[in-house]
């Protein structure tokens, strides 16, 4: 994989499932697993309205280079963009690289 592409810095984020000071279980709690370089593509958007707003989605492709303990759920911020993890896609032939199928919602 040529580092070339790979032009923009993202961390990866894990839910955290952590508890305040009182031991309530925190619920949007979520915990670096890395910082790494990426190549983000945004693949297409739509609009629909939701609960009497207008909402928008925007799906991309993130493309790092190969690791494990990645899976679903998990979200990547890129800059002031929080992208949500909704499938995880090894290169089976050259094992070089992972895509990360996500989405955004506005």
């Amino acid at each position: 994989m040529r580092a070339g592409s790979l032009t923009s810095r993202i961390t990866i984020q894990r839910h955290a499932g952590g508890v305040d000071e009182w031991g309530t279980p925190l619920p949007e709690s979520w915990e670096d697993v890395a910082q790494v370089w990426a190549s983000i593509r945004h693949m297409n958007g739509s609009e629909a309205i939701r609960a009497g707003a207008v909402a928008s989605t925007v799906q991309a492709s993130i493309r790092i280079r190969r690791r494990a303990g990645l899976d679903a759920g998990m979200r990547v911020l890129h800059q002031d963009t929080m992208y949500q993890v909704k499938a995880v896609l090894p290169d089976e032939q050259s094992r070089e690289h992972v895509d990360l199928v996500c989405e955004v919602t506005e």
